[in-house]
């Protein structure tokens, strides 16, 4: 999942989005509803300014999901994912529309669902949970949604009224299920900023006309100034990157990604696609899959040392980005043996072998991590 909740350093400049954001969480806290789509190309800042506009609304109750690439075909997976923590209250619904969202959740037999007491169901569950507290919905990664699940939640953000419910969708292009919501394109960082990004990771002196191409290149993108530089020599970066246009920057940070990921242990990989094909960042699920995969606990080190993989409590990818770049990278073969692995450990009511790598199932943490810092500075956020 996004490092949504992780508490991160300030963000640089972004004041006009901070302002709308600012101005979004006041109306929630005075019981109006409100909705917001981010727009933005990959690397740009998304994911980053959903983790601020958490942390502004502490007071709030927040509820995170992402899209899932893998997940796009699967009808309501991604609007499963935002309501978990509130399907104890289904039996509060009225009748019609508890029955139609069981069934949309695979809670109760029967046809497809109709979408339009779906909705009302959505609807219902948000307001009645935001009478106790005001209540904030984040969903990044909205292009990767399936249609059911986007269908629904634009339906639910075109009638927050008087209800103290906000939706906050991040996108790098919006659906068409998502148009007609208010918008607020996020652009790169000014050039200061900008420069200041890259003096974090390119730490000999540049000169000022590769600086200046450097910083036009890339179009103020966070994650190209962090990540495109990596393990570059002064003689490797005085021509600059080599891109011919801005929409490029995206491709770019993702094959960089990729040669990242050519160089770890086979083992690794394989850990990481079975993290990029569950979606929760569920370690318990995780550990199973591996095991099943015959894939050693000590596979997690290197992609912790590379600053790729964070595996604590909960497993998150530095970027969805990397996440993507893993799931790409691998092959058709390898990702149904990690779905059917993943499948086979979802249900599986006994720990994993006691004799196996894998810790059993009532540890609640990864193996230690490494101690090695990123490379990119700590006093800086890497945007998303």
């Amino acid at each position: 999942m996004p490092t949504l909740s992780d508490p991160g350093p300030p963000l640089l400049n972004r004041q006009r989005e901070r302002a709308v954001f600012d101005d979004l969480l006041a109306d929630l806290r005075a019981g109006r509803g409100r909705s917001l789509v981010l727009r933005g190309e990959a690397g740009v800042g998304k994911s980053a300014l959903l983790a601020h506009v958490v942390r502004a609304a502490a007071d709030l109750r927040v509820l995170r999901a992402a899209g899932v690439e893998s997940e796009m075909e699967l009808a309501f997976a991604g609007l499963h994912l935002l309501l978990v923590p509130l399907l104890d209250r289904l039996d509060g619904l009225p009748v019609p529309q508890r029955h139609a969202l069981e069934a949309a959740f695979g809670l109760r037999a029967g046809g497809a669902p109709d979408r339009f007491l779906v909705g009302l169901a959505v609807l219902t569950l948000l307001a009645e949970a935001a009478e106790e507290r005001a209540l904030l919905c984040v969903v990044d990664d909205a292009q990767w949604l399936d249609q059911s699940s986007a269908q629904v939640l634009a339906f639910v953000a075109r009638r927050l009224l008087a209800e103290p419910v906000g939706l906050i969708f991040a996108a790098r292009e919006p659906g068409a299920q998502l148009h007609g919501l208010a918008e607020l394109e996020v652009t790169g960082l000014p050039a200061p900023e900008a420069l200041t990004l890259l003096r974090s990771v390119v730490r000999f002196q540049l000169d000022e006309r590769v600086t200046d191409r450097i910083l036009a290149e890339t179009n103020g993108n966070p994650l190209a100034l962090l990540e495109l530089p990596r393990g570059l020599s002064p003689r490797q970066l005085a021509g600059g990157f080599g891109l011919v246009e801005a929409h490029t920057v995206p491709a770019r940070i993702e094959q960089g990604f990729r040669q990242r990921l050519a160089g770890l242990p086979a083992e690794t990989r394989s850990l990481m696609l079975v993290a990029a094909a569950e979606p929760t960042g569920n370690p318990v699920l995780i550990w199973r899959a591996a095991g099943r995969l015959g894939i050693p606990a000590s596979a997690a080190k290197p992609a912790q040392t590379d600053g790729l993989l964070d595996t604590g409590a909960a497993v998150r990818f530095r970027h969805p980005l990397v996440r993507s770049a893993v799931y790409s990278a691998a092959s058709q073969q390898e990702r149904r043996a990690t779905h059917r692995a993943l499948a086979e450990s979802t249900n599986r009511d006994r720990d994993p072998d006691p004799n196996g790598p894998w810790p059993r199932r009532r540890r609640t943490s990864w193996p230690a991590r490494s101690t090695r810092r990123p490379s990119c500075s700590p006093s800086l956020r890497p945007g998303r």
